[in-house]
């Protein structure tokens, strides 16, 4: 429906980046062919992009502008509390219109809630562009829809039109079999992840209370709760970067905890994916290089690999349908490709534990049922047990078990669903 005769608008976003002429166009009130009612007209980017230059601005100025009123800097807010108060900040400058670019990343479910109702009431004030990747993030209020085919940015009358082409396709299928590893892993407990009545405070702070959780070898979980509600927190005692753990009951591969392991040997038993590693790969590596990579544990390829270790990591790439694209540089292919290239490097070991991060943030609908039907294959075919973590329930996505984390007054509780 439309408010007040504003023309709300959604651009399917897979294709676009927000820092072409096109979006900055728009943005300047430069855009009559797509949006004459816009010309000579101020607008406001409320996207990621935004939050992070503000973000380096606190850090390298000490330019406080999104929490001044909060007397404490805007890293320590969840990421709600930060969509918020940049939301509100933008508004104070009275932009003629707002373009919400993938509004609902990263953000839990009452999160989300809460901005759609926020972004609804707006949209009664002024015109709406939503870019989006994920169907179900599409704002109610929304009418009208541009996407791109050929390079051409393609105006459509309705988004009922839209959604009905903006369906997932053909499902993507693997391959083969999952490779085999070139080594075991030997392990002598089946318990490879244990917690006994954790608890975790900051600042006087209860993040979590009397967490038990076992996650035993070959077994799928998602781990699930708000923001804020300490997901973070026990990913990084299990990974070996958090003092915390120091001191409780937590067991790693039949170990306690501070018994005389270090970091190192934790982390090799360990394979981990989340979508800002891709920053830390900027060399010119091979999407092969890149997968052999994860046999020794570095960031690309800079000793010669084996033929043995040549040929596993391309019955990766053959799997995953990207074996004629082996010789590519890694950070020239597609968003999801890099992923799928960096879930195989994670796994090619077959570690006894898979902690997989938020994977799918930033992709649209098609690309998430990649990595789901990838990491469904992984967790029937290996013994490696995955630890999925995500606030949203893929509908292709399918793990055995789910450890949600529920905030109260004295910190979150663990239980499993």
């Amino acid at each position: 429906m439309e408010h007040n005769n504003y023309k709300h608008t959604a651009l399917n976003g897979s294709q676009l980046a927000l820092t072409t002429t096109f979006f900055k166009n728009i943005l300047s009130g430069n855009s009559p062919e797509y949006f004459p009612e816009l010309v000579g007209k101020k607008g406001a980017l409320f996207s990621n992009i935004t939050l992070t230059k503000f973000i380096e601005e606190e850090v390298s100025h000490d330019a406080f502008d999104l929490s001044i009123e909060e007397h404490r800097s805007i890293r320590t807010f969840s990421s709600g509390e930060q969509k918020k108060a940049l939301l509100k900040h933008l508004l104070k400058s009275n932009p003629d219109f707002l373009i919400v670019d993938n509004p609902f990343d990263a953000l839990d479910v009452e999160s989300v809630a809460n901005l759609k109702e926020q972004l609804t009431k707006l949209s009664d004030e002024m015109p709406i562009i939503q870019v989006f990747k994920r169907r179900d993030d599409l704002l109610p209020f929304i009418s009208y829809a541009m996407y791109i085919e050929n390079n051409k940015v393609i105006f459509n009358d309705t988004i009922e039109a839209f959604i009905t082409m903006f369906e997932t396709g053909d499902p993507f299928k693997l391959n083969g079999n999952i490779p085999a590893p070139i080594e075991e892993y030997q392990i002598d407990s089946n318990e490879l992840v244990k917690f006994e009545n954790v608890n975790v405070s900051y600042d006087n702070r209860k993040i979590i209370t009397d967490i038990n959780w076992i996650i035993k070898r070959g077994e799928f979980w998602q781990l699930k709760g708000p923001n804020g509600s300490g997901k973070t927190t026990m990913l990084t005692m299990i990974n070996g970067d958090n003092p915390k753990a120091f001191g409780e009951s937590i067991y790693l591969f039949g170990r306690k905890k501070g018994t005389g392991e270090n970091v190192w040997q934790i982390k090799k038993q360990i394979g981990y994916f989340t979508p800002s590693m891709m920053e830390l790969f900027k060399g010119r590596h091979s999407a092969l290089s890149m997968i052999v990579s994860g046999l020794v544990d570095s960031i690309g390829l800079y000793k010669k690999a084996s033929e043995l270790q040549l040929h596993k990591a391309e019955e990766w790439l053959k799997l995953i349908g990207l074996d004629e694209k082996k010789n590519r540089v890694f950070i020239d292919l597609s968003q999801v490709e890099r992923r799928l290239i960096l879930i195989a490097r994670a796994m090619i070991k077959h570690p006894p534990l898979l902690i997989l991060d938020e994977p799918s943030t930033g992709l649209d609908d098609y690309s998430t049922s990649m990595l789901s039907v990838l990491i469904n294959k992984m967790a029937k075919e290996s013994s490696t047990a995955i630890l999925y973590v995500s606030h949203r329930t893929e509908p292709d996505l399918k793990p055995e078990k789910i450890f949600q984390l529920t905030p109260g007054e004295d910190g979150s509780v663990g239980s499993v669903l």
